[in-house]
């Protein structure tokens, strides 16, 4: 299943293995959800893995940086025709629309106004693991 996962997402799932958010990272580490992703993304996600604030050591940022790369998919995102409320969000949901990903998973729904979403299913991590994915 192809997934655009917000760096919220990715960071809490690190920080909290055992939550929703880290099942999502475990799925994505296990091949079960595929992510789509843009060199924005990737760099949003290397940019924030290695702040200060957080304890991820290098090498474990280098090699989740490779098991994306390596089991997700690179989109060629066009511009949003409505930009979002957040303008750092857009890119998560432009690589969600051109990938046709059947989800985007974002621990900040509310940035995503449904009448801006082009059709694609803005969720929890909780409301993807409720939906049976598993």
């Amino acid at each position: 299943m192809r997934v655009v996962i917000d760096t919220n997402v990715l960071v809490s799932g690190l920080l909290t293995p055992f939550g929703p958010p880290g099942i999502i990272v475990a799925l994505v580490a296990a091949g079960r959800l595929r992510p789509c992703y843009d060199a924005r993304i990737l760099a949003e996600y290397d940019e924030v893995l290695r702040r200060p604030a957080f304890p991820f050591a290098d090498d474990d940022v280098v090699a989740l940086m490779a098991q994306i790369r390596g089991g997700g998919e690179l989109a060629t995102a066009e511009p949003l025709s409505t930009p979002l409320p957040h303008p750092n969000d857009e890119p998560f949901l432009e690589v969600a629309v051109s990938a046709m990903a059947e989800y985007l998973v974002t621990g900040n729904v509310r940035h995503f106004p449904s009448d801006r979403r082009s059709g694609v299913r803005v969720v929890t991590p909780r409301e993807l693991l409720d939906s049976g994915l598993r």
